[in-house]
């Protein structure tokens, strides 16, 4: 592209830094969650939710577990000031959730911010921000750095001021928003101003909160900057340590991640980065990461598809298909190896009961999100395999198919799929695997079956075939062998009994049993026919029938 000249950098690395979080792998806690759906994501909506979806979105992120939820800018706008009032006077804030509110630097708005708290029982957040970047200076405010740190002390001041004033809970947080694009010893000093005036102590902690407003570096930078400032914060085992990062460059949740390991507290985000232009982190994936590495982030996510459903319902958002962990299709395995693979580690575990976690190609246990391996993860068209639609059919329906049938069912399903151009369904897996192998009864049907036990088994079976009835003699090492000599006989059939399996599909009295019968013809084809009965004797002469209705060249014998 000819104009990348135009672009230079535009953010500060930290003067100095150890990089200490570079020698960490992962997250040993979860951090701090803040929500800030209500206000970051309710904003950047095309349609903004109504009070009655912000009521119901409210409840349903307390529900989740959020504890603390930023739930909008009070003296920004009359719907925002009545949501509020909604909360407060309807006594819908739990008494272990702490709401949040967002308030610039400028005095009429901090007072009517606190006018629109009046009244709340539970504890609150004044989140508190001017920005501080060399843009926005420049640009903007056309002010010095000195100017632009007094308009974060002044504001420091008026909070404090006016939260001895009033009756409640009150915290504090403080942004320089920006701060990605600000020099960090500079926004270091403005922090540290305004800790000096809100004097931080054990049971009153200050929350200091980094956002990445617009995101400008990668993600090793942008933690770096967090590790300089957690290290030179005043007060700062009474600071909480919060981040805020947006999606601009796509890498929310790596920032996310590594200013957590730098040192961070506190996340502020949205359900699946809802926000503007790129969105906010996506805390959804930085929670479900953490589940993945066996850490409990404290966020309900064990029914994903209720979460992407009230998400969807509230913003008139979509949930994209392959969102990490909460899409429709990110369990889905289409592919045949992938499948196979799945398939084998799902078996592997189930026969070891295993319980931890290592099935290939899934990270997480699809059901401890509420999804079903039957419905999301074993998906079936065109570049399925034999292992996944041979699992599908066990799973669901209890057919253990032999190996080798398993990838001629295969072939029949994708030969289907491809044919149709669309997925397949299990139910209609199921109605293939009916149709092509289980009780085929036409041209060749066996009616009838008397045995003897003498020099082995002899058999007198009765057939029916282009509408008469026949009856051939056989014997053999057993039933099925007597009746496969029998019919092989008296039809002049060309064929070796090649494979012969069986097991019961259900328990109890009243099981059925399902057999199946692989035959091997004198061209070199191999044909398969499956039975099913009562009696397991019964269902595999169900299965050798259906083999032999398989075979073309005895259809068309038949036929002639």
């Amino acid at each position: 592209m000819k104009h990348a000249d135009k672009y230079q950098i535009g953010y500060y690395p930290a003067p100095s830094c150890q990089m200490r979080w570079a020698q960490k792998d992962h997250l040993e806690k979860a951090p701090i969650w803040c929500s800030v759906d209500l206000r970051d994501g309710n904003q950047s909506l095309m349609v903004p939710m109504d009070l009655e979806q912000k009521l119901a979105f409210f409840a349903f992120l307390c529900k989740m577990g959020f504890k603390e939820i930023e739930v909008g800018f009070p003296a920004a706008s009359e719907t925002e000031y009545e949501f509020l009032r909604a909360l407060i006077d309807g006594g819908r804030i739990p008494s272990d959730v702490t709401i949040q509110v967002l308030t610039q630097c400028r005095e009429h708005i901090i007072r009517k911010t606190f006018q629109a708290l009046e009244g709340c029982k539970t504890p609150v957040v004044v989140h508190f921000y001017n920005s501080t970047s060399v843009a926005q200076r420049e640009q903007v405010f056309h002010k010095s750095q000195e100017e632009i740190q007094k308009i974060a002390t002044d504001g420091a001041r008026l909070i404090k001021e006016l939260a001895a004033e009033y009756e409640g809970d009150f915290r504090f947080e403080y942004s320089p928003e920006s701060f990605t694009g600000t020099e960090p010893a500079y926004a270091l000093a403005v922090c540290n101003a305004v800790l000096d005036i809100l004097q931080p102590t054990a049971a009153k902690p200050v929350i200091i909160n980094l956002p990445a407003t617009v995101a400008m570096s990668m993600s090793h930078v942008y933690a770096n900057q967090i590790e300089y400032m957690s290290d030179h914060l005043k007060y700062r085992e009474h600071v909480i340590l919060s981040l805020h990062p947006h999606n601009d460059r796509g890498c929310a949740v790596a920032d996310t991640e590594l200013g957590l390991l730098a040192g961070a507290d506190r996340v502020e985000g949205t359900l699946f980065g809802n926000g503007e232009r790129t969105g906010n982190v996506d805390l959804v994936t930085v929670a479900m990461n953490l589940y993945s590495h066996g850490v409990d982030p404290g966020l309900d996510f064990s029914n994903m598809p209720q979460v992407v459903e009230e998400y969807e319902r509230a913003t008139g958002m979509h949930v994209y298909e392959r969102t990490p962990y909460a899409g429709a299709l990110v369990f889905a395995a289409f592919s045949g190896s992938h499948q196979d693979a799945i398939a084998k580690g799902m078996n592997y575990r189930e026969e070891r009961g295993l319980y931890q976690w290592t099935v290939p190609y899934l990270p997480i246990d699809p059901t401890d999100v509420g999804r079903q391996y039957e419905t999301d993860v074993i998906r079936i068209n065109s570049q399925s395999g034999k292992g996944g639609i041979g699992y599908l059919l066990e799973k669901n329906f209890g057919y253990n198919l032999p190996a080798k049938m398993r990838e001629d069912f295969g072939y029949r399903v994708k030969g289907v799929s491809d044919h149709a151009h669309k997925e397949l369904s299990v139910q209609e897996v199921y109605r293939i695997f009916q149709r092509e192998y289980v009780d085929i009864r036409e041209p060749l049907h066996i009616t009838e079956s008397h045995y003897q036990q003498r020099d082995g088994i002899q058999v007198a079976v009765t057939v029916r075939y282009q509408g008469e009835a026949h009856t051939f003699t056989g014997q053999g090492n057993g039933r099925l062998d007597a009746v496969s000599n029998a019919i092989r006989q008296g039809l002049d059939l060309d064929y070796t009994l090649l494979t012969y399996t069986e097991h019961a599909l259900e328990t109890g009295s009243s099981s059925l049993a399902a057999a199946y019968v692989g035959l091997q013809w004198g061209d070199g084809r191999i044909t398969w026919g499956a039975g099913t009965d009562p009696d397991i004797s019964t269902a595999s002469i169900h299965a050798l029938a259906s083999a032999i209705n398989n075979h073309r060249r005895a259809d068309a014998a038949f036929a002639n």
